[in-house]
């Protein structure tokens, strides 16, 4: 059978159990704090991210992967005979997956996905893939597969308050101000590889959430089953409960899978932050 390894950049948010478990390699971005620069879950966690902003006031910023270490990667795991299938954030938030294909391009056995997704709805895919991949499927086959099912994956968020995306400078002052008065919580979905404003909430951050899974459930009564990701920022045990509670009474997952957003997701979202992501049917 075709020997192949599932890579993926760090923004999957992959719980290191499942990567250890299904035999994932993950490339890791680089995040500047200041005037220093960590690999991203390797010696910088998102708790650290969001402490940095609270005292310091400033943005990180991230870093895509270079060409250069992406081709030591492929490099180091094509020389032992796999083939590789890597996966990359949405090619219309880095330059990962650019950089990615330009290393690629001196293997024969290494294919890119450009999952138009971030956070775990990146990882739903590379999780898909490993389901594949225990099924038997070849690289190639299974290049395609994910290929012809990777818009289907519902990559969405609610935040609890709007200050991480006005210190990155992606929303104003007045807007971060009208929120804050009227409560407003905003519910963020992937559309076209990029992520857009789908709703407004009003009220408390309970209420919000169990709306918003209410209006998933509506949506989207076609599903694949297998899994379903509970992806937070530092969110309360009060919020992760209100969700799962609405996703165990809504939906009929196999697995329901906590996770905790990575550093990606926390420097321009905040805490609090959290999602449902899934496949569509």
């Amino acid at each position: 059978m075709e020997k192949f390894i599932i890579t993926s950049d760090s923004t999957c948010d992959l719980s290191e159990k499942l990567i250890k478990d299904n035999d994932i390699r993950i490339i890791p971005l680089t995040i500047t704090l200041g005037a220093n620069s960590y690999k991203d879950n390797v010696d910088i966690t998102s708790p650290e991210v969001l402490d940095f902003v609270d005292k310091t006031g400033e943005t990180p910023k991230t870093s895509a992967i270079s060409v250069y270490e992406y081709t030591e990667v492929f490099k180091e795991l094509t020389s032992q005979g796999y083939g590789v299938l890597h996966f990359d954030i949405s090619s219309e938030d880095s330059a990962c997956y650019s950089n990615a294909c330009q290393a690629a391009k001196e293997f024969d056995n290494v294919y890119v996905v450009d999952t138009r997704q971030l956070s775990t709805g990146q990882g739903l895919l590379v999780m898909k893939a490993s389901d594949y991949k225990k099924q038997g499927m070849g690289l190639k086959e299974c290049y395609e597969k994910i290929e012809a099912i990777k818009n289907k994956a519902r990559t969405s968020f609610v935040l609890d308050r709007l200050d991480f995306l006005h210190k990155g400078g992606r929303c104003s002052l007045s807007t971060l101000l009208v929120t804050k008065i009227l409560k407003i919580h905003p519910y963020i979905s992937m559309t076209d590889g990029k992520l857009k404003v789908k709703k407004k909430y009003g009220g408390s951050m309970i209420r919000t959430c169990e709306q918003y899974v209410q209006d998933l459930a509506q949506e989207y009564s076609s599903y694949d089953k297998t899994r379903v990701f509970i992806t937070h920022c530092m969110a309360s045990e009060e919020i992760f409960n209100a969700v799962k509670k609405k996703v165990e009474e809504l939906f009929d997952f196999d697995e329901i899978i906590e996770t905790n957003a990575g550093t990606t997701v926390s420097c321009h979202c905040g805490r609090n932050t959290i999602g449902v992501l899934f496949i569509e049917e």
